[in-house]
């Protein structure tokens, strides 16, 4: 069976470029200069106020002998000075390959992919929480119609697709007790898999990084976040996954 491991990075677009009932509506409630800021940082988080700079994805296969091996692994990364097809490849230090592109070109390579790769089994980590209505409507704002509806089905039922987020918290998410919603980070110790973050780069840094056109350091960065996601599915794969 195939698995199609992705995870997205993203970054919040300039605030001048809203217009002004959207500036006055995102800073409402905001009265001091600090929570202004904080309000501004949080457009990273929604697609009308932010967008995807770097996709990771990573294709792997588990044999009827329960082995994995990787297909292919890359980064599709945004650079906003590109024009339409334009678009150039780079070499990542681990061999994978990072292309880069405009949002659009980048958005619509993804959903190629998933049209090839249609019986592919989805895996992320919140992906369905926030990655896929993420690049669902922020392909809609760029006038690209999804391949695949990456929200069909139900909060608690959705079809060829493993979040481990909802898996390792029994789709409950409780505040406190043993599901509560812990970060990447935290479920990424504890089961003894190498954060993302331990080479020096978390999500919080992403939106600096973007603005100084480092995009090879973000797709590195995303791309370690696809493979501790591989690295945790196999966990729960093996230990918690029950099949009727």
């Amino acid at each position: 069976m195939q698995y199609l491991v992705f995870d997205i990075e993203t970054s919040p677009i300039n605030f001048d470029n809203l217009s002004h009932s959207q500036q006055e509506y995102w800073l409402r409630g905001a009265s001091t200069e600090e929570e202004k800021d904080k309000k501004k940082f949080e457009m990273g988080l929604n697609p009308y106020t932010a967008q995807v700079v770097c996709i990771g994805l990573q294709l792997m296969e588990i044999n009827e002998s329960g082995e994995s091996s990787m297909i292919k692994k890359a980064a599709f990364s945004c650079d906003n000075s590109f024009q339409d097809e334009e678009h150039i490849e780079k070499d990542l230090e681990d061999g994978s390959k990072c292309y880069i592109s405009s949002e659009k070109k980048l958005l619509n390579d993804f959903w190629k992919i998933l049209h090839k790769y249609n019986t592919s089994h989805l895996v992320s980590f919140n992906g369905r929480g926030f990655d896929s209505p993420f690049l669902m409507l922020r392909s809609a704002v760029n006038e690209i119609r999804p391949s695949r509806d990456l929200m069909q089905g139900t909060k608690f039922n959705y079809g060829r697709h493993i979040d481990l987020l909802d898996e390792l918290t029994y789709y409950s998410g409780g505040s406190t007790g043993p599901t509560r919603r812990l970060n990447f980070d935290f479920f990424a110790h504890s089961f003894g898999i190498k954060s993302p973050k331990s080479e020096g780069v978390d999500g919080s840094m992403v939106g600096d990084l973007f603005a100084k056109g480092e995009h090879l350091i973000i797709a590195e960065y995303c791309l370690r976040d696809v493979s501790a996601t591989w690295e945790l599915f196999l966990v729960w794969n093996k230990y918690l996954r029950f099949k009727n």
